[in-house]
């Protein structure tokens, strides 16, 4: 494995000195690993979420705690900020934010990745046999507690540009960057909504300097999933070496869990595509759009803690059959919508 260290300084350095960010669900997974990437960029990170270390009853089945993920991304060379915050209530989203304006003024990067959602879906069901109770629990968690968020966070990054700085942006964390179905209705929900919630922000704040996107991994590294194949970060190509083939407990299909498995990305690969966006002064361009770690790390250079640059849209395609992105022919369909062009000058 590459030098981690040597390879993070490579990455970022200093680019988002004096930023100041708030991850929403920071605990673990893509959350963890933005926040850490801020915190290699130099940025001050709120990290927030349920699990923290004073109170684990809201996920007991899982170690990882925003305490964690706030000493990481100062360990990183940033500064990390441990609040813990339900997002689905807006009344601690309100505080949170009153404490961000009052210690720090305002906010540069909001990352809206509050999920949860893992337990709550059930796959290969059609949407009438599902728990209906789990389904719009998701809902919930993973649409209601982003638009919350935002909702609070936007004030706060409103007039934060200055002349040779990138300007203000939100990042809707989802999963792909195509308009497909997605296995599950709720989640095809969840994850959809993130991308249309990324462009409706867009639209609202197109003469405001503040951007919005949407923001894809490929197959993520996660703790749960080092933990399903039986590895850690330092030794996870070791599944390759194994020719057995592992069953996909949350699918219930046979498939080739491992050679999937090595195209996959650590947590971090997707937080340095944020820094990467975070950073770049023309990045208004891209808003209202969906974008993935894999197009962007060869657009913008970045690698993953191991030096590669894993492109998990080219394998899937090769292995699975091609499928269309959202591109400019797509966008082409949402703007300008029939709203804007009735009332040009709504906003």
């Amino acid at each position: 494995m590459a030098d981690v260290s040597s390879n993070a300084a490579k990455q970022s350095p200093n680019k988002l000195q004096g930023k100041i960010a708030l991850v929403a669900g920071a605990t673990r997974g893509a959350g963890r690993g933005i926040a850490i990437a801020l915190g290699e960029a130099g940025a001050t990170v709120y990290c927030t979420g349920r699990s923290s270390s004073k109170n684990l009853t809201k996920n007991p089945g899982r170690p990882e705690t925003i305490e964690e993920t706030a000493a990481l991304v100062t360990a990183a060379g940033g500064h990390g900020i441990a609040v813990r915050t339900d997002h689905t209530i807006p009344a601690e989203v309100k505080k949170l934010a009153a404490r961000i304006k009052r210690q720090h003024r305002g906010l540069d990067i909001l990352v809206n990745d509050v999920w949860g959602g893992d337990a709550l879906t059930e796959w290969s069901k059609p949407f009438w046999t599902v728990n209906l109770d789990n389904g719009l629990q998701m809902l919930k968690q993973a649409i209601h507690s982003h638009i919350i968020t935002a909702h609070y966070a936007a004030p706060l990054m409103l007039g934060r540009s200055k002349p040779g700085r990138s300007p203000a942006i939100i990042f809707e964390i989802t999963d792909g960057d195509a308009f497909y179905y997605r296995g599950n209705l709720f989640y095809d929900l969840v994850k959809i909504s993130a991308i249309r919630l990324a462009f409706a922000m867009s639209r609202e704040l197109r003469k405001k300097d503040v951007v919005s996107v949407a923001l894809t991994p490929g197959f993520l590294r996660s703790e749960r999933v080092l933990e399903h194949f039986k590895v850690t970060e330092a030794n996870w190509k070791d599944v390759g070496k194994k020719k057995d083939k592992h069953k996909d407990k949350n699918s219930g299909d046979q498939n080739d869990a491992p050679a999937d498995f090595m195209v996959s990305e650590s947590p971090r690969y997707i937080g340095r595509a944020v820094v990467a966006l975070a950073s770049d002064h023309k990045v208004k361009e891209k808003t209202g759009r969906v974008f993935s770690s894999w197009a962007l790390a060869r657009e913008y250079g970045f690698t993953d803690l191991d030096g590669t640059q894993p492109h998990w849209g080219n394998y899937a395609r090769k292995k699975y059959g091609k499928y269309k992105i959202c591109d400019d022919n797509f966008y082409s369909y949402w703007v300008p919508g029939l709203v804007e062009l009735i009332f040009p000058d709504w906003f």
